[in-house]
């Protein structure tokens, strides 16, 4: 059976909100894992369980990246990205139920920041690009990208909070300029010098 656009957009608001309801649970509640290999596992994770479905982009910065080489049109992206914003929010108010604690980040707004973010969803990207050109077998697709994000986030945390994704931004109260254009300039960097480099 074909896929609908309808369950596209409902696969980019379950995984999205997924992300970002663990990463918020993490930074609120201190779980036992690093913050970036929960990010990591549940990306992962979402990949298997909804890749089929949208792609698991539950990040603006992949689909945008990915719009910018044609690998989905600019009306699913569009709204691909408002599904990924309604995930984040619906995931900052489901962890405010839940913990009724705040995530307590600072959020910062400096060149070093939107560096560090865009270095990280560049990783990330370089990871969802190698899966997406072909160049990653699809039963490793979880396991790429899950751990090309674990790494980004791990980079960017080392200057800002390692956050990579403006929807998870956004469920973190984290948003500002560095937050949102550091990860979209990062990520179509990478995929369009991920692209040159394979001649995909």
């Amino acid at each position: 059976m074909k896929t609908t656009k309808t369950q596209k957009y409902a696969a980019e608001v379950l995984g999205t909100f997924l992300l970002a309801l663990l990463v918020r649970l993490s930074v609120a509640a201190s779980l036992p894992l690093l913050t970036p290999v929960v990010a990591g596992l549940t990306l992962g994770l979402g990949v298997y369980m909804l890749g089929s479905v949208s792609g698991a982009h539950f990040n603006p910065a992949v689909t945008i990246a990915l719009a910018t080489l044609r690998k989905i049109s600019t009306s699913d992206a569009i709204a691909y990205i408002i599904a990924q914003l309604l995930g984040g929010t619906l995931a900052l108010f489901a962890s405010n139920g839940i913990t009724g604690l705040p995530a307590a980040l600072t959020v910062m707004h400096t060149p070093a920041v939107a560096l560090g973010e865009a270095l990280g969803a560049a990783i990330l990207v370089l990871g969802v690009s190698s899966v997406v050109l072909g160049k990653t077998p699809s039963e490793a697709s979880g396991l790429t990208i899950g751990t090309a994000l674990t790494l980004g986030a791990l980079a960017a945390s080392s200057v800002s909070n390692g956050i990579v994704n403006p929807a998870v931004a956004l469920a973190l109260g984290s948003l500002s300029f560095s937050y949102v254009l550091g990860p979209i300039v990062g990520g179509v960097i990478a995929a369009w010098g991920y692209r040159w480099i394979v001649r995909a």
